[in-house]
């Protein structure tokens, strides 16, 4: 049976999305369940034209909260343990240790010899994203999307690699106990931010949260 407990990134705030709350489909989604609002999303075939650019995402890692530290470093702090910081910026994470989310293995950071041993996964893929509707967004709809909190996690550097930038119906997480949250929170997403899903992946979202029944979708409602 697929796990259902939420991973960090559930316990923290999160930049505000394109819209103030969840979406009325969502609330009124009868039990409330990620199966549920996974029901309310438009499926559509992906629309790649222009195809998509990380630029028009802006400038990676952003400090878009202006508070003097990018979001790399924000989730890192956030999701690692055991942490040291950067004494001259108070905002570079040197050391760390990390649980990883997708294949639950204990990951030592080491900036100066490792740096890319973690990284920071947008769960709905921005070329997803792009795929599925957020080509008509504006630049700073893009820029938000990127870095908001809820849709990032600190992760095993060559697993995140080999995600890349496939939706639900061509990779999950290795690890079956992250499977079901990591599709919540894809649904949740998808659902705030107004996205579609393809028909492909609604059924392997379906699949997964069919294990899961009563679990809530994540990342629904940003936090002010």
């Amino acid at each position: 049976m697929t796990s259902c407990t939420s991973s960090t990134a559930d316990r923290v705030g999160s930049a505000v999305g394109l819209s103030g709350g969840p979406t009325a489909a969502a609330t009124a989604g009868g039990s409330g369940s990620a199966l549920s609002v996974l029901g309310s999303l438009p499926v559509r075939a992906e629309d790649n034209s222009p195809k998509y650019k990380r630029d028009e995402f802006g400038t990676a890692w952003s400090d878009v909260d202006h508070n003097r530290c990018d979001t790399r470093n924000d989730i890192l702090r956030r999701d690692l343990h055991s942490t040291t910081i950067r004494k001259s910026d108070n905002c570079t994470v040197l050391t760390g240790e990390l649980t990883d989310p997708y294949t639950t293995r204990i990951i030592r950071f080491d900036r100066s010899r490792n740096a890319s041993a973690i990284q920071i996964d947008h769960v709905v893929a921005l070329a997803d994203a792009w795929r599925t509707g957020a080509l008509n967004w504006t630049d700073a709809q893009r820029l938000q999307f990127a870095n908001d909190p809820q849709n990032l996690l600190a992760v095993d550097g060559p697993t995140n690699t080999r995600k890349s930038d496939q939706d639900a119906a061509e990779w999950l997480p290795p690890s079956p106990g992250a499977q079901c949250s990591y599709v919540a929170r894809q649904v949740g997403l998808k659902s705030r931010y107004h996205l579609w899903v393809t028909s492909a992946e609604a059924a392997a979202m379906r699949t997964v949260l069919q294990k899961c029944p009563a679990q809530p979708p994540l990342g629904l409602t940003p936090t002010p």
